[in-house]
């Protein structure tokens, strides 16, 4: 309980300058080593946050554009995606959404490779919208280029990925906020704010619902289409054929193949996985550290395209005790059982806004209990209060502003997407692992270490 306290006194120390002048960061990777202070709003046109989007597919067209074209105070002035298809797609959608709002013209500039959008010094800062392979790499080079980042979740890859991309924002002094959006809905706040408070007396278990994904069929080889640069799209990982459901739709903005596949990603334990493992790290209060053991099994595809795990449970404790059960047998979402009762808490109802926090709160799928008291519990002066957010896209352009720290900072979404990822090396290995979270390393165990890192394809490596 102490620590949490410090860390809402850390929530309100500035990172980096104050809004004047030139702000000095690393020289990394030979970008500049001076970064324009017009992020902070002090010379930008119009007093706006210029921003591009790097990645412009189904999650960025129905969250990431959206959630932030809402707001005055940015501008999304250029997009990005290695599918010059998609690209056009977007730069017509942000074009079109500004003339609706009489704001017309060709306001958007287009690009196909995100290492000039991040060369163009009139852009302040940059929505990550790419498939989990490419979060890393792209978030290093931006900070790099003096930009603040918007990352979609998870955060890396790898741990090691994870922990380099990490320690570069933290170099650059540049506002990193990972779209962990649960963070900002105001139920999964207030589950944390009562377990952190007691109000099921002390915490002991964990549950927490996530769904796997089912197999697929071999798919042929076909090939790249001539709107794709396949190789790029591909990165670090292997070079293997062309296939449309490795990759995405070449028409429509459908659920993606490349979720289904291991060389991408881990499946739903960091997809889904990565929010509800973050929320429950809120209310434990393990935010910047892990799990101590971890063990399960999970089924696995023997044929087909799509590789990722099926129906899973995995387990961890955490060195104060806690036991954390991971499970599609869970309803999704996270339960926290304590001595004294017991707080369940999901998404709820989708379909109620985040403007409409009342319902929220009565929509007994987003938020319920063992005893009702428990819910309409007062969260006193003196008790503890976490972070609060109403909007996701909103709280990071605000902290661009302040230089104050988001409510899903960097090393936070590092160590959830950590914990994702250990649980899916319990499900391969299939045996009990010991974690050293201060060193990120397996406890006496080389193989489970070999496998921590991933072959990078030059010449797209963290080196």
């Amino acid at each position: 309980m102490a620590g949490t306290r410090k860390d809402r006194a850390s929530r309100r120390e500035f990172m980096g300058a104050a809004g004047k002048g030139l702000v000095a960061v690393s020289t990394l990777g030979g970008f500049p080593a001076i970064v324009p202070a017009s992020v902070l709003g002090a010379a930008a046109p119009g007093n706006r946050i210029n921003v591009g989007a790097i990645g412009v597919g189904r999650i960025s067209r129905t969250h990431d554009l959206p959630g932030l074209w809402k707001y005055d105070t940015a501008r999304i002035v250029a997009v990005c995606d290695v599918d010059s298809k998609r690209a056009a797609d977007g730069k017509t959608l942000v074009n079109g959404h500004y003339a609706k709002r009489g704001m017309p013209g060709d306001g958007v500039s287009v690009y196909h490779d995100y290492r000039q959008l991040l060369a163009n010094k009139d852009i302040d800062a940059v929505v990550i919208s790419t498939p989990d392979h490419w979060h890393a790499l792209i978030t290093i080079h931006a900070v790099q280029a003096g930009k603040d980042v918007y990352l979609q979740k998870p955060a890396s890859l790898t741990i090691p990925e994870g922990r380099a991309m990490s320690d570069a924002v933290h170099r650059s002094g540049r506002i990193l906020q990972v779209g962990s959006q649960q963070r900002s809905s105001p139920q999964f706040r207030y589950a944390a704010e009562l377990v952190r408070n007691g109000r099921i007396g002390q915490l002991k278990t964990v549950e927490v619902g996530l769904p796997g994904d089912p197999s697929g069929e071999n798919e042929p080889e076909m090939p790249v289409p001539g709107n794709l640069n396949y190789d790029m799209w591909l990165g670090s990982t292997p070079l293997v054929p062309y296939t449309e459901k490795r990759v995405h739709p070449h028409n429509g903005y459908d659920r993606p193949g490349w979720l289904r596949c291991e060389q991408f990603g881990a499946g739903m334990i960091t997809g889904w996985g990565a929010h509800h493992l973050d929320s429950a790290h809120w209310a434990m209060g393990t935010e910047h550290t892990g799990p101590v053991e971890i063990w399960g099994e999970a089924t696995f595809p023997t044929s087909g395209l799509w590789d990722v795990h099926g129906p899973f449970r995995t387990e961890a404790l955490y060195a104060g005790g806690v036991h954390m059960i991971v499970s599609g047998d869970f309803p999704n979402g996270i339960k926290f059982i304590g001595t004294e009762g017991w707080v369940f808490v999901s998404r709820g109802n989708e379909r109620v806004t985040t403007s409409d926090p009342v319902a929220k709160l009565k929509d007994t799928r987003a938020l319920s209990a063992s005893d009702p008291k428990i819910i309409t519990s007062v969260i006193g002066p003196n008790d503890i209060h976490l972070y609060e957010s109403s909007d996701h896209h909103g709280n990071w352009l605000d902290c661009v502003r302040s230089r104050q720290q988001p409510i899903a900072p960097v090393e936070v979404a590092h160590r959830s997407c950590s914990a994702c990822l250990l649980h899916h090396m319990a499900m391969k290995t299939k045996r009990r692992l010991f974690w050293d979270a201060l060193q990120e390393r397996f406890i006496n165990d080389d193989d489970a270490n070999a496998r921590l890192s991933r072959p990078q394809r030059q010449p797209y490596t963290l080196t």
